[in-house]
């Protein structure tokens, strides 16, 4: 495994954008080159302690299931290999490798597509609170972490960095990218998520709910960013699965627990990482890429 990357300097490229995660190059007019880098976020503020290993694990995880979906959904993805990158990019191979993806610019929908498959996180204390998740009516008497009849979309606006997201109606995200897109993608999020779900499910993962992000590029719909991480989904061990209390994950939960535990209030600057919630959080994203792909 090559260096631990928090931040990354290209010379020669462009940076258009640091996100939580990701650093974004420009790279010509019609081409972006992302690079995952090992940072960590919880409650939407980035973590001043990376993970090591971690970028490399959501590029690959995310390489499988945009491959795996191009029968659905056209993708933003030109190549992988470094190899094949524009001149400038070239000589930072090594810590490109593996962690990176050349891919076509995309203009982003306003909005982040969301797939609860199961009744946790913020929508568990959504249902206690009115019976509803983000306003859609569910069963009463449902458990904490009980799977749902069936899966539900639940958009959300895109916060910036330091910034929270905010759920919105499904009628919200029409006035905002119009009805024709905004059935297309919540159509494509359910059979995307439906499809994931009985996937990892044949491999011991229970996937609890999922974030999508779509943009168009040639006047069509297409995938785009990252595609059913640890990061952009809660991921659970099926043979430790139990409804009625909140389960153990392959996901960062434990760096969010321990932020919990520590009455953290959710706002910049966020504290450090102890090694051992570092180690822990790295083997789950490790093991979760090893069912996953294997």
């Amino acid at each position: 495994m090559s260096e631990v990357v928090f931040e990354t300097d290209l010379k020669g490229l462009a940076l258009k954008s640091r996100g939580k995660v990701r650093d974004i190059y420009e790279v010509g007019d019609d081409r972006l080159l992302i690079v995952a880098t090992d940072r960590i976020s919880a409650f939407d503020v980035v973590i001043p302690t990376p993970i090591p290993g971690k970028g490399r694990i959501l590029t690959q995880m995310s390489i499988f299931w945009f491959k795996k979906f191009e029968h659905l959904v056209k993708n933003h993805i030109v190549t992988t290999d470094p190899d094949e990158y524009p001149e400038p990019a070239r000589p930072y191979k090594e810590i490109l490798e593996g962690r990176s993806m050349l891919v076509r610019k995309a203009s982003p929908l306003p909005i982040e597509c969301i797939v609860r498959g199961y009744i946790t996180g913020s929508g568990w204390k959504d249902y206690k609170r009115s019976g509803k998740v983000c306003g859609i009516p569910l069963p009463e008497g449902l458990v904490e972490s009980e799977e749902l009849p069936e899966p539900i979309f639940t958009p959300s606006t895109k916060g910036e960095v330091g910034e929270h997201d905010e759920n919105i109606s499904f009628e919200k995200a029409v006035e905002l990218i119009g009805e024709e897109k905004a059935n297309r993608v919540k159509d494509l999020s359910l059979r995307l998520y439906k499809e994931a779900r009985d996937y990892a499910r044949e491999r011991g993962v229970i996937i609890a709910d999922t974030k999508f992000e779509f943009g168009v590029i040639d006047g069509e719909i297409a995938l785009i960013d990252e595609v059913l991480t640890p990061d952009s989904s809660r991921f659970w061990p099926l043979d430790q699965y139990k409804p009625g209390r909140s389960q153990p994950s392959f996901d960062k939960q434990f760096v969010r627990d321990y932020l919990e535990s520590i009455s953290w209030n959710k706002e910049p600057p966020a504290p450090e990482l102890p090694p051992e919630i570092v180690e822990k959080t790295r083997a789950r994203y490790e093991e979760a890429l090893r069912r996953l792909l294997s």
